[in-house]
């Protein structure tokens, strides 16, 4: 492809609403385009290494046994509520309307919908196990969307659902999936871990996510260098701490003026924060948006909350939990916002974590301005409705398997994977009959790539000041031929020979035969990332070209027929 006849338009400026490397470099690279907020069109190269990301996906999905379809984005609302989902779902869920009247949801997810599919076209165990994907635009009503094609209100999504017989034939579709996705972002070239996650809306009994390692990424991952342990923050488990053989001491309501948080009642009473205990306050909603109860939730003051923990425990969706009004509450449940313990609560759900039923003698709010009482102890001066893990996980503290200190990394979600069970089979009715013509439920997985979320992670993973570090395998072109002086006979002639040997040899060439300065070009070849250059100037008329990686500074002059060589050899091997 000649640039001179390309749709290219680089930008020297940061765009203003850019704020990470991968969103500023494909707008400068002129790879996307701003619509509106949150959604993004792809232009001509941007969009080539998207459908290389693609063709990676299909190619690990077949092999994998996978079976292509699509299936439509606009979906009825009585799957959704067949399901349980449209209310669980949430606010991301972008609802709409047909001229009837008619509800429909822009699909975010299609575990509905390929479970219509199946329970309508599936009746025997002859016809199992079955995997089925596709590739498709997905859309969530982002509240906040960011960061480019990290959190959009329009992506593109691989998502693919297996339905088997048993959990130990599901077990088997689970492990064949995960290499599948260890072999995408391998070939594209992401350093990654596969960690344990939280299933969230999406639901089921067992989830991995794998995340492209990244500062600017809004996963964080705990994992540990002695065992194997990995986890996102959602999904870490704690260890609690030691449970305590000491004598119960009587209980002491002490004045405490003007101490509304952990930090001011410890330092005024001379107590370490372990041994006092927080209390979060929250209000629930029911399906139909209206406050359903409180909620007061209690951990060892030095402690943080995992509020995806709570909302587990709760097993209620994120959306239907939020921070109450102190005083509101107050007046319903005796709860005084900065004072408020477990004792004397009415009207309430208590949830207390795990830990704190093996601490003695700590101190807590009195549910009275200005006072907290000592020496609370579980079991005998209160008790919860919920008793669970409910604490973050912090860097340092020790592994819930080998106890040795977590460390935290940061990260990009770019892949889950999920064991779903009998979850949409059971709640739609998807059901297999065996050998003996009895009737069983499907047992499913589900697997998402988000596509659009894998190209931003290159280039996250993949860049340095001047521009983008494609990886060849999904590179939009593998080498740039660029002309110093164009409209000079000898280089445009050698430029041409050399862009047809490659193109020949199936390397994806550029020529820049565009009439600008030497250096524009430059900026743009190193801007765009393209794995291999090859500059053809002074020395044209004597064979010589300028040969250079883009990943490295070293430049090199050498014959045209040797840079043609090495090109063809560094693309055979990388890609």
């Amino acid at each position: 492809m000649k640039l001179s006849k390309m749709h290219l338009r680089t930008l020297r400026e940061v765009p203003s609403e850019a704020e990470i490397p991968s969103h500023v470099l494909l707008l400068r690279a002129g790879m996307i385009k701003k619509i509106v907020s949150g959604v993004y069109g792809f232009m001509p190269l941007g969009y080539r290494s998207l459908r290389k990301i693609e063709g990676i996906i299909r190619e690990e999905m077949d092999r994998a046994g996978g079976q292509e379809i699509n299936m439509s984005a606009i979906q009825p609302a009585e799957l959704w509520q067949e399901s349980g989902r449209w209310y669980a779902y949430g606010p991301e869920l972008w609802r709409l309307k047909d001229r009837s009247g008619r509800d429909f949801c822009l699909g975010p997810t299609h575990e509905e919908i390929f479970t219509d599919i199946v329970r309508n076209e599936v009746s025997s165990y002859r016809q199992l196990p079955l995997n089925l994907y596709q590739i498709q635009h997905k859309y969530r009503d982002e509240a906040r969307p960011r960061f480019g094609l990290m959190r959009s209100r329009e992506f593109i999504m691989k998502d693919a659902y297996t339905f088997d017989k048993s959990y130990e034939d599901l077990d088997k579709s689970y492990d064949t999936m995960y290499g599948a996705y260890e072999r995408i972002f391998n070939r594209c070239g992401l350093t990654y871990r596969a960690v344990e996650a939280d299933t969230g809306a999406i639901g089921g009994s067992n989830s991995h996510e794998f995340t492209a390692l990244s500062e600017v990424g809004e996963s964080e991952v705990a994992y540990c260098e002695k065992c194997n342990m990995a986890a996102t923050s959602e999904r870490a488990e704690c260890l609690d701490a030691p449970a305590e053989d000491c004598e119960m001491l009587a209980l002491e309501e002490v004045l405490t003026p003007g101490t509304k948080t952990i930090e001011d009642v410890a330092n005024f009473l001379g107590l370490p924060q372990s041994r006092t205990m927080k209390a979060l306050l929250f209000v629930t909603y029911n399906q139909e948006g209206k406050e359903d109860g409180y909620v007061a939730a209690f951990l060892r003051g030095d402690r943080e909350l995992n509020k995806t923990k709570l909302v587990n425990a709760l097993g209620i969706p994120e959306h239907a939990l939020e921070f109450a009004d102190e005083e509101k509450m107050g007046a319903e449940t005796g709860c005084v916002g900065g004072f408020t313990g477990p004792m004397g609560l009415r009207n309430c759900k208590i949830a207390v974590d795990s830990e704190l039923l093996g601490i003695k003698n700590l101190c807590t709010g009195a549910c009275k301005l200005d006072h907290h009482v000592k020496n609370v102890n579980y079991g005998r001066d209160y008790e919860a409705d919920i008793v669970a893990d409910l604490k973050m996980l912090k860097e340092g503290d020790p592994c819930p398997v080998c106890k040795n200190p977590v460390k935290y990394a940061r990260g990009i979600e770019v892949g889950q994977i999920f064991k779903l069970g009998t979850k949409y089979s059971e709640s739609m009715g998807a059901c297999y009959k065996d050998e003996n013509m009895e009737e069983h439920h499907i047992v499913m997985g589900c697997y998402g790539i988000g596509v659009t979320r894998t190209l931003a992670a290159i280039v996250e993973q993949h860049h340095d000041g001047d521009g983008i570090l494609w990886p060849v395998s999904v590179a939009p072109y593998h080498a740039i031929i660029t002309i110093v002086s164009s409209g000079e006979p000898a280089q445009e002639s050698l430029a041409e020979e050399v862009y047809d040997e490659l193109v020949a040899a199936g390397v994806e060439a550029l020529l820049d035969d565009r009439s600008e300065r030497a250096g524009v070009k430059f900026k743009d070849a190193d801007l765009l990332g393209i794995p291999v250059r090859i500059t053809v100037g002074k020395k044209a008329g004597e064979g010589i070209v300028e040969y250079k990686l883009r990943r490295s500074p070293a430049n090199e002059e050498v014959d045209r027929a040797e840079a043609v060589r090495r090109a063809i050899e560094f693309v055979n091997k990388e890609k």
